[in-house]
């Protein structure tokens, strides 16, 4: 069943003609932090990536994806970009997710946040 969803599908891995591709034109470049490795070919003009997991495009930090998108030519593994102190480390898009940001008084909250400022209309 595992190799009928690799031969059909794109989502639950990389595709067998990925694999075939990467492993005959694919130079690998590097692997970040989240385990995703990076290739290219032989000529430099094309770059993909293997995710290592569900494949989801926030999951790509950002010195990757400049290079992954032609924005400078070396990769992180040789010219990693300078941090400044204000900075945070890269995290994926949690939208949708249960650890996703919730404001203060959204009705997501488990408990809502009973308000005293004002008093709820009731007609007559």
């Amino acid at each position: 069943m595992y190799f009928l969803k690799r031969l059909l599908t794109w989502w639950n891995s990389q595709t067998i003609s990925t694999q075939i591709f990467t492993a005959r034109k694919g130079v690998r470049v590097g692997e970040d932090d989240a385990g995703n490795v990076f290739y290219q070919t032989r000529d430099g003009k094309r770059r993909w990536v293997i995710f290592n997991g569900e494949m989801e495009a926030s999951r790509v930090s950002p010195d990757w994806h400049g290079w992954l998108h032609h924005t400078w030519d070396k990769p992180p593994t040789e010219a990693p970009l300078k941090r400044k102190a204000w900075e945070k480390p890269h995290q994926e898009n949690l939208t949708g997710t249960d650890a996703a940001y919730v404001p203060p008084g959204s009705i997501r909250q488990v408990a809502p946040v009973e308000r005293r400022d004002y008093e709820a209309w009731q007609p007559e």
